[in-house]
């Protein structure tokens, strides 16, 4: 046998288990087996053995691995394309037969930023899963812009009009971002009553997803004005710019949402009603989805459920 030859030898009418695809997709988009174990909640060694049981399978080798990195041979990238229609065939079958017997099942892969994430979307995912007991339901939770195609999500429930061409995205419910400071702050400082004001201003700058940082886009009478800011404190997370302000520490720009219960309480104070930003909340997916069952199911009940959120 000359060097490096690979051969394989295997059963007829043998197939590949949909399971060892989706593995291998796994490994193919987290680049590597550990962190491909890591999201299947498997260990390197099993996922080690599904791809080599897949390779014998299939008679040919699919992943060339060196120490550093793993690359997919020219047979590896035939079968990728083959994996993800016969994995979406399979996926469009099992939501028909959910379809048919009206009871939505199989595994949902959600995201979702940290602060809306946690305080909305958790709630309404324990209600989505006592509703449809067949959904196994993941959500992860991130502060930052998240690619949901190459990360392996099928749901992203963001707060902003910013969706990608490229993807579906049904909007849930309404949302604005509002001025606001604690009464302390404003006691000390002086309330603004001009947006160029916030100038002079603390203001408490977040640095959220893709957005440029230290400027605030904000809407008055369906006309586009700019202010930048800037202040002592910044941050890439909404819950601690939020503890900073009701501290007293600056001026915050924050989704209704998140401010409106500290607004009835007094603790913190509208400045500048005028200006608003859209921060509306979508379900986005990616258009390969369109069609499924599950999804459909989901996001029709976040809908529904996101109608009682007050904002």
């Amino acid at each position: 046998m000359p060097p490096g030859l690979f051969l394989m030898t295997h059963k007829k009418d043998t197939v590949p288990l949909p399971e060892d695809l989706r593995v291998f997709l796994t490994v193919i988009r987290k680049a590597g087996f550990a962190a491909a174990a890591d999201e299947l909640g498997l260990s390197p060694a099993y996922v080690s053995k599904r791809i080599q049981i897949l390779e014998t399978t299939l008679a040919t080798r699919l992943l060339h691995r060196t120490s550093r990195r793993i690359a997919l041979t020219e047979d590896g990238e035939r079968v990728q394309r083959w994996a993800v229609r016969i994995l979406e065939d399979f996926q469009q079958l099992s939501d028909e037969l959910s379809d048919a017997h009206d009871s939505p099942r199989g595994h949902l892969h959600l995201c979702s930023s940290f602060g809306f994430g946690r305080n909305h979307v958790a709630p309404a995912l324990s209600l989505l899963a006592e509703q449809y007991p067949d959904l196994e339901v993941r959500l992860d939770v991130f502060d930052r812009v998240v690619d949901i195609v190459s990360e392996g999500f099928d749901l992203e429930i963001r707060v902003g009009d910013d969706i990608p061409g490229q993807h579906i995205g049904r909007r849930l419910v309404s949302n604005r971002r509002i001025l606001c400071a604690a009464p302390a702050y404003l006691k000390r400082r002086g309330t603004p009553q001009h947006l160029s004001e916030l100038e002079q201003h603390d203001c408490l700058v977040l640095k959220e997803r893709d957005n440029p940082f230290g400027l605030w886009n904000l809407e008055r009478d369906g006309s586009q004005e700019s202010v930048r800011v800037r202040g002592p404190l910044s941050s890439n997370n909404g819950e601690i710019v939020m503890q900073w302000a009701l501290d007293g520490r600056g001026v915050l720009l924050r989704s209704m949402w998140d401010v409106k219960p500290l607004l009835e309480q007094g603790k913190l104070v509208q400045v500048l009603h005028s200006y608003t930003q859209s921060a509306n909340v979508w379900a986005v997916y990616p258009t390969r989805l369109a069609h499924s069952g599950k999804l459909r199911a989901c996001v029709e009940f976040l809908q529904e459920h996101f109608k009682g959120l007050s904002i």
